[in-house]
């Protein structure tokens, strides 16, 4: 070879090694995407309204077949997947012996890592233990500990290869859980506070040198004022994604969950650096995305950005209700199985501003299975009707969403009482005259109510809305909080006792202490709660409603609670305004 032709080669080689340098220091990028709170919206159809539903795991599904086809797509989920939709109850409860559908989908799309949800323990041991073994990925919450040992119930993170990248995924769920379930369905753990877990698992995170440290937390955030997290120390906090992101240095992003509010911020925690805050709502209406890019081999991050993608722009992925045409139509014809009848249509509407037949027919169920004295009960939908005619299993979960047990137990007739201020406290405004508006809504500074979908919004959810049955009683709204029910009587007139004891039937939740009603409202302490409890039914509610029907066959349901609002004219000129409002229609 001539000495030309050897530096001619000599250059071809160098700059094939220069070329071959730039392409490995090139941006390197990925993205992670969240799911959350999807309550078993897994098929493009709403099994209990029997409706198309615009967000769902099909969705979902279409959006990442185009997302991966460019991107390398880190996939997490954020817990509360096993309550919601009969599908999840279904092969929770009733077909345990086939896979289950959240193993089934969720390894079809090739998740990466889930944080366990509160609504996942409410499915029990049975269920969550069962999905550890059968998902091909791990489910993360690093403050359930064994109260035997202190160690973790739950794997508390894992780290994910992608794209020559390292990412770490810190799971945490909720520490409240005992304030909302029985302790049977937790049995063997505890609770520990989210910011006192992270600060124990971040040092071994950063041991292993990721280059993306993630929070995935079943727990809400609030938008802090200056930094300023309310209570930053109180590590109980039900939802404090926040004081985790604030006070615990390490996190690039962080996808919260659990109050179904869609965020997309970032805040600097007190180390001074930048963290992603991503909440995608809920019912896989939208999917939360983070994408990093990176310099190249120095793994520098060069930036961190968000945004929540809208599912319905998809449509369902054709391949993925194929899939699972067989489960889904297992599901239609558990939901579609008749079981009675009904005399007339009945709603939650109603139960806004009086007595009505659907709280009603929950408080006849409850004191027909416990024999109580009194019932409490709430509308657990915010606007559900049940039409006259036939009744199918899927419509016992328009009138129960939840699986909640049924409980029995002991109070005194002032607790009651306390019990029962507390929760018109929440349900209802003061009123100076007609004009006002009766229902507590959410205002703004200048008092004007927020409206969300042409919708007036409540100042506290539906499901904290107690009513009871049993006692004959009034609620002067023209009094102040905590001044305005007065009980005249039992139901077999008797008078009511104030320091009477009495045995009153109430939901599970409502039981172990959720909403506050039993502590805040009626004083007792957290700690001797349980040691009030009668009984409890071994099955969830809704499985004694659907029994109740198939044996009646024919229900007609009224109102029969004997409670009112006074004055009465007050409330009757508001219930025109405030229904209104409400429902965006007026009251037929």
């Amino acid at each position: 070879m001539s000495y030309k032709g050897l530096r001619f080669l000599i250059l071809i080689l160098l700059t094939s090694v220069h070329l071959s340098s730039c392409t490995e220091d090139a941006a390197r990028k990925i993205v992670i995407v969240s799911t959350t709170d999807v309550h078993g919206a897994i098929f493009p159809y709403d099994f209990t309204d029997r409706r198309p539903l615009e967000g769902s795991l099909a969705g979902v599904s279409s959006y990442l077949k185009q997302l991966r086809k460019k991107d390398e797509v880190v996939l997490l989920d954020n817990g509360d997947n096993l309550q919601g939709q009969p599908v999840v109850y279904y092969y929770n409860f009733l077909d345990t012996v086939s896979l289950h559908i959240n193993s089934l989908v969720m390894n079809y799309m090739k998740y990466d890592a889930a944080s366990v949800g509160n609504h996942d323990i409410e499915a029990g041991h049975s269920v969550y233990d069962r999905l550890v073994k059968e998902y091909n990925f791990p489910l993360l919450a690093a403050n359930a500990v064994r109260n035997t040992d202190g160690n973790t119930y739950f794997k508390p993170y894992t780290i994910i290869h992608k794209n020559n990248t390292k990412i770490a995924v810190l799971g945490l769920i909720t520490p409240s859980v005992p304030q909302w379930l029985p302790p049977a369905l937790y049995s063997g753990m505890e609770f520990t506070g989210m910011v006192e877990a992270a600060r124990k698992w971040m040092p071994e995170i950063l041991k292993d040198k990721p280059d993306i440290v993630v929070g995935l937390f079943h727990s809400g955030y609030r938008t802090p004022a200056g930094n300023q997290l309310l209570n930053p120390e109180n590590t109980r906090e039900e939802d404090a994604s926040g004081e985790v992101a604030y006070l615990v240095p390490g996190f690039d992003i962080i996808f919260a969950g659990h109050d179904h509010r869609a965020v997309c911020e970032k805040i600097v925690n007190i180390a001074g650096d930048s963290v992603l805050i991503l909440n995608a709502g809920s019912r896989a209406e939208s999917a939360a995305e983070a994408t990093i890019i990176f310099t190249g081999r120095s793994s520098e991050k060069v930036s961190v950005t968000g945004r929540l993608v809208e599912i319905k722009k998809y449509g369902p992925d054709n391949e993925f209700v194929s899939e699972f045409k067989q489960q889904e139509k297992s599901v239609r014809e558990f939901v579609d199985q008749e079981i009675g009848a009904l005399a007339n249509t009945i709603s939650t509407r109603s139960s806004y501003f009086g007595p009505s037949a659907f709280v009603d027919l929950i408080h006849t169920i409850q004191l027909n299975i416990t024999q109580a004295d009194i019932s409490f009960a709430a509308p657990l939908s915010f606007d559900a009707e049940i039409k006259k005619g036939i009744l199918t299993v899927g419509d016992m979960f328009k009138l129960y969403r939840y699986e909640n047990m049924l409980y029995k137990m002991n109070m005194k007739g002032y607790e009651i009482d306390k019990y029962l201020e507390y929760s018109y406290s929440g349900w209802y405004n003061t009123m100076s005259g007609p004009g006002d508006n009766l229902i507590n809504f959410r205002k703004d500074d200048s008092g004007k109510v927020l409206v969300n979908n042409c919708r007036a919004m409540l100042k506290i959810p539906p499901y904290n809305f107690d009513s009871a049955a049993g006692i004959e009683y009034t609620v002067d709204v023209s009094k102040p909080a905590g001044r305005r029910v007065e009980i005249l009587y039992m139901y077999n007139r008797k008078p009511f006792g104030l320091n009477e004891t009495y045995s009153v039937a109430l939901n599970s939740y409502r039981g172990s202490g959720g909403g506050g009603h039993l502590t805040s409202g009626a004083g007792i302490n957290a700690n001797e709660i349980s040691e009030r409890l009668l009984s409890s039914t071994v099955k969830d509610l809704r499985y004694y409603i659907i029994d109740y029907v198939r044996t009646r066959k024919v229900i007609d349901p009224v109102p029969v609670t004997r409670w009112k609002v006074v004055p009465e004219e007050w409330a009757r000129q508001a219930r025109k305004t405030d229904f209104k409002l409400m429902f965006g229609e007026e009251e037929k």
